[in-house]
């Protein structure tokens, strides 16, 4: 006989550690967001609802836990290019406990429920299962997210910032049960019927103790726009075959070593306009680049601004290695961003 996951007790033991965000005093979609406990003093939550914090009250938000006691709390670090957020608060209700962040991200196929406040509803919770992993999802505001978890329980506004939960895969050490679960990843958007998006483990393991401590998180920037080789992509630039991410253009000049040269103009396929002339990167520190998704995992997740790093190119059909020196990547303009999907099909590294 298969063995069905309880949800029911996934509720009990986890639902203690999830919160319900309010900002500005609205309980309304709108103002309200989700949140969970990282430690034992900090929540962590989605940026675009400590956005709507630091524009409605100065970062102040107030915090619903599940034993219906309030408390108010204060964004203390924040990350657009990932979409994470930490929230300080002072004397946790005694059962809300941190829940552990898994680390690595889920595979396909995965139990998994979405725990938090959509709607307003605080305490909810929906289930189903991961549907993929390392995706990446664009964002209004023309960059993606890399490493996003997909998944088919039900994610709605209000459900940002709150956990995405599967059960541990080993049994847990001493007697509270909680641990028998662990993050999965942190609940940020719907994109039509039966897929939701969640921040990856890998990522949120990345970002957030850098939130806590320093309040950012400071990303390599490699200085370039890049699109996926595709076969329309290799033909049109007289590729041998559809591999790695053209770079669209970059800083510097093509006379300059250790900087990427992107493309001289477009040519017309079928009525669409390709680029064409650009640096191909296949690789870097030795990794294969296929996926622009590829190359942002690794940025994030590898490496630190300032660092040099070995990039492997093709370059008018020669293969080339050059040693480049990541930049900081300029921090985003808060005040000119929607939030939300859609974005750019030419993400910045």
């Amino acid at each position: 006989m298969p063995t069905y996951p309880d949800f029911e007790a996934l509720y009990r033991d986890v639902i203690p550690s999830v919160v319900s965000v309010y900002v500005g005093g609205r309980r309304q979609p709108g103002g309200a967001g989700s949140a969970f406990v990282y430690d034992d003093r900090h929540l962590v939550t989605n940026e675009h609802v400590s956005r709507l914090a630091d524009a409605a009250d100065a970062g102040r938000v107030e915090l619903r836990f599940a034993d219906g006691s309030w408390r108010v709390g204060e964004v203390v670090g924040a990350d657009a290019y990932t979409d994470l957020a930490v929230v300080a608060v002072d004397d946790l209700p005694e059962d809300a406990v941190a829940l552990p962040l898994a680390a690595e991200n889920p595979a396909p196929g995965r139990s998994v429920a979405a725990l938090g406040n959509p709607l307003g509803l605080d305490g909810s919770i929906s289930a189903g299962i991961v549907s993929g992993s390392n995706r990446s999802l664009p964002t209004s505001n023309g960059f993606a997210i890399p490493d996003v978890v997909q998944t088919d329980a039900p994610i709605n506004p209000g459900n940002s910032g709150g956990p995405l939960v599967g059960f541990a895969a080993e049994e847990p050490d001493g007697d509270d049960a909680r641990f028998a679960y662990e993050v999965v990843g942190v609940n940020r958007a719907k994109q039509g019927d039966n897929i939701g998006f969640a921040i990856s483990p890998v990522i949120a393991n990345r970002i957030l103790p850098a939130l806590v401590a320093d309040g950012r998180y400071r990303h390599s920037y490699l200085r370039a726009r890049t699109l996926d080789v595709t076969p329309t992509v290799a033909e049109v630039n007289g590729l041998d075959a559809p591999h790695g991410v053209l770079v669209v253009d970059a800083a510097g000049t093509d006379g300059d070593e250790g900087f990427l040269h992107g493309c001289r103009g477009t040519a017309d396929y079928r009525g669409t306009e390709v680029p064409v002339g650009g640096d191909v990167l296949v690789a870097i520190e030795g990794n294969p680049v296929r996926t622009h998704e590829e190359l942002m995992r690794y940025l994030i997740t590898e490496t630190r601004p300032g660092e040099p790093v070995a990039v492997g190119i093709v370059r008018e059909g020669d293969p080339l290695t050059l040693v480049v020196e990541l930049d900081e990547r300029p921090a985003v303009d808060r005040d000119d961003r929607t939030g939300g999907d859609g974005g750019s099909r030419i993400p910045v590294e």
